[in-house]
């Protein structure tokens, strides 16, 4: 080879190894900054809030849900208050934000003895629960995801709970109030083997956590995450060091960016979103409910104070939250603020936001607002609460107004309409681009979270596999194979541990089912059967319309018997096929899954090509009952029809996800096809196919095999 060649070879490699390395390198890029789907979302809020809808109607309908403080915690409500500021002891405040029976929990549901249960912190409590409900509104059944690398990433700040555990429990003390223990009961419970943290950077702790899920995603230590944060007030510490302090809202209420503001309203909450990377989202089906598009975390360092907020720190983790989203100020129409209601916090935020997010804002001003005005200040669970929020209005289409601020902070220069305060409510309409949202969580230690939430994308259908149904507030999946035709009856499962935990459930879908009339039968059928738990005690209602699954659920709830409904209790073990041979029969058999099931006919169109070669008459003809097809009657059709139904009834159950441990069948043939269900060769089913209409002339015994 000449050198011009052997040149020319090397300068071909060199273009090739650059090429590989520049493609590898968008590749890490691209992974760098893919957005995180949020594809579940649960929580507990003050005010009587269980839910992410829940949330969503407090908000919107511009409730206050700041109460008195409850006499269930074991408080001496008399001898805390007094109002002198000075006392000792004391709170010159009565009321707050708390979760209605935050003790109650049904340990036997988790697994859980009722000593140990004694002794668990109630945010570990509320954290299984959470995680609970996560998973399942993101579609995904929670015992399924055992073995699986999921991670856990929880804020929980400091509690007391320790200090009330009697002297009998003590054995159960230290796992049941260690704060590493709230994440780790999560991953232990649910057998999940991906990260599993618990972090304390007080007010931001929700919102780190969610900021390292997402971080931990990207770099494939997990492929979901549960991330959020949790605050339950078992004494009331926060109150007492913060009436010292000067710092406590006389009233219990955050006026967050408001001339009345006074000082901080603390409250119980717990949130949790689930977390996957956006592109796999798409691919398993999940309900993408909104995206994290950029998130940053920073410290304010030697500023003016430990606790005191700092303007230009929280300016840089705007700009290193946009930067990792790759936006610009003006293509973020709103900001969750951290708002607590301090006259030196809400000012220094504001200026932050000015000086960021309001300039060059041609289409129109940064809307800001603050959860924390209805709820209150709920600490660890403080940031996740504002996301569920900005997640619920870009899917309504509406920015709800921040309460207690008829007259905005004469602190802030409000004049330039850069940045406007929600007094009222604003749509929320849809421009050229995405909605967008920021969240700001700053924590008292000076750690800083900044968050910037988009909306869900456009839900794209791809092939005729499935079909995409899209309520206001759900999505549901269902596979075209049923979609096309459904069956007159369509069976609605539920599912509780126990009687009382079935009642409950029937109750709560029939009041969800009650406020969402435009789900069609079938997808809540689907849903029900594939999405979610299925525990052990079941009932099945059989409805041919909706009014019918409301008339059953009723039934289950109150625990009345219905002719519509099929009560059962479900022990675990292991799935048979059963193949029944010959004498399983009749006219017109399996004509209409032929048509309804895109699976099943295309087994059996397979099998009647397998048995061309053997027999001179059409499968299909022979199920159709067509003039000029032999009848089933006939011991060489029967046998080979029925071998063929039996194979594509065993393919039509394993596409939905259903694998025998044990198949019992009339021949090898049944056994053979049904346990590779549409994998064979066109080869291997004729082998198959001929053995059926061979089994025509002879006498088979029954074979079971594993």
């Amino acid at each position: 080879m000449s050198d011009e060649a052997r040149l020319r070879e090397y300068l071909r490699k060199v273009t090739g190894d650059l090429r590989k390395a520049n493609r590898r390198l968008r590749d890490l890029e691209e992974r760098a900054h893919e957005p995180i789907a949020i594809v579940g979302m649960s929580c507990r809020y003050p005010g009587g809030v269980g839910s992410p809808d829940e949330l969503w109607e407090l908000v919107a309908a511009g409730k206050d849900a700041i109460s008195e403080f409850p006499a269930d915690r074991g408080w001496d409500l008399e001898r805390l208050y007094d109002s002198d500021p000075d006392q000792p002891g004391t709170v010159y405040a009565r009321a707050g934000g708390f979760i209605e029976d935050a003790a109650e929990f049904d340990a036997r549901f988790f697994g859980i003895g009722a000593h140990e249960a004694m002794a668990m912190d109630p945010q570990q409590r509320l954290l299984l629960e959470m995680a609970w409900e996560a998973i399942e509104s993101g579609g995904i059944d929670p015992t399924a995801l055992r073995g699986s690398d999921t991670g856990v990433f929880a804020g929980a700040g400091v509690s007391e709970y320790s200090a009330r555990v009697p002297p009998e429990l003590e054995g159960f003390r230290l796992t049941g109030t260690t704060q590493s223990v709230l994440s780790g009961r999560v991953a232990y419970t649910f057998g999940l083997e991906g990260p599993a943290v618990t972090l304390d950077t007080a007010c931001s702790s929700s919102l780190v956590a969610l900021h390292i899920a997402c971080q931990a995603l990207r770099e494939e230590d997990c492929s979901l995450a549960l991330a959020g944060g949790v605050s339950v007030m078992s004494s009331p510490y926060l109150y007492v060091d913060f009436a010292r302090q000067r710092g406590l809202a006389a009233d219990g209420r955050c006026k967050a960016f408001s001339a009345r503001a006074d000082g901080v309203g603390f409250s119980d909450g717990a949130g949790l979103v689930l977390l996957e990377r956006l592109s796999d989202a798409r691919r398993n089906g999940h309900p993408i409910v909104a995206v994290i598009r950029g998130s940053a975390v920073n410290q304010d360092g030697a500023s003016n104070g430990l606790t005191a907020p700092n303007g230009p720190s929280q300016e840089r983790v705007i700009h290193q939250a946009l930067a990792n989203a790759g936006l610009a100020p003006s293509e973020v129409d709103a900001v969750e603020a951290h708002g607590t209601g301090t006259t030196l916090g809400d000012p220094i935020e504001a200026q932050a936001l000015m000086a960021t997010y309001g300039r060059a804002r041609a289409d129109g001003p940064l809307w800001l607002g603050s959860v924390k005005s209805n709820i209150g200040h709920t600490v660890a669970a403080a940031g996740v609460a504002g996301v569920i929020k900005v997640v619920q209005a870009a899917r309504h289409g509406l920015l709800p107004r921040t309460l207690h601020a008829d007259e905005p902070s004469p602190h802030v220069d409000w004049s330039a309409d850069a940045v406007k305060l929600l007094t009222d409510a604003q749509p929320w309409p849809r421009a050229t681009r995405p909605r967008r949202a920021a969240v700001s969580s700053f924590g008292v230690s000076g750690t800083n979270a900044h968050v910037i939430v988009e909306e869900a994308p456009e839900v794209r259908v791809e092939g005729d596999q499935e079909c995409v149904v899209a309520g206001p507030a759900e999505q549901v999946r269902v596979p075209a194979d049923i979609g096309a035709g459904a069956s007159a009856v369509v069976p609605c499962l539920v599912s509780g541990r126990g009687e009382a935990g079935l009642r409950a459930q029937a109750r709560r879908l029939r009041s969800w089912l009650v406020e969402r009339p435009e789900l069609p039968l079938l997808d809540v059928g689907f849903s029900l059967a594939t999405t979610r738990a299925q525990l052990e005690k079941r009932a099945v209602v059989l409805a041919r319309d909706r009014d019918e699954l409301l008339a059953g659920l009723e039934a289950v709830g109150a625990g009345r018997p219905s002719s519509e409904v099929v009560l059962g209790s479900a022990r675990e073990g292991k799935t048979v096929f059963v193949f029944p041979g010959q004498g399983a029969q009749w006219d017109g058999m399996a004509v209409e899954l032929w048509e309804r099931s895109a699976v099943f006919a295309e087994s059996m169109r397979a099998c009647d090509q397998a048995l061309s070669g053997f027999v001179d008459w059409s499968l299909e003809a022979v199920l159709r009952g067509a003039p000029e097809a032999p009848s089933l009657e006939r011991v060489d059709v029967v046998q080979p029809a029925l071998w063929a139904v039996m194979v594509s009834l065993a393919a039509a159950w394993r596409s939905f996800g259903v694998e025998p441990s044990l198949v019992v069948g009339h021949s090898q043939g049944e056994i053979a096809a049904s346990t590779v269900a549409g994998a064979l060769s066109l080869e291997a089913k004729m082998a198959l196919a001929k053995g059926a209409s061979m089994a025509g002339t002879a006498t088979c015994s029954s074979l079971i095999c594993c």
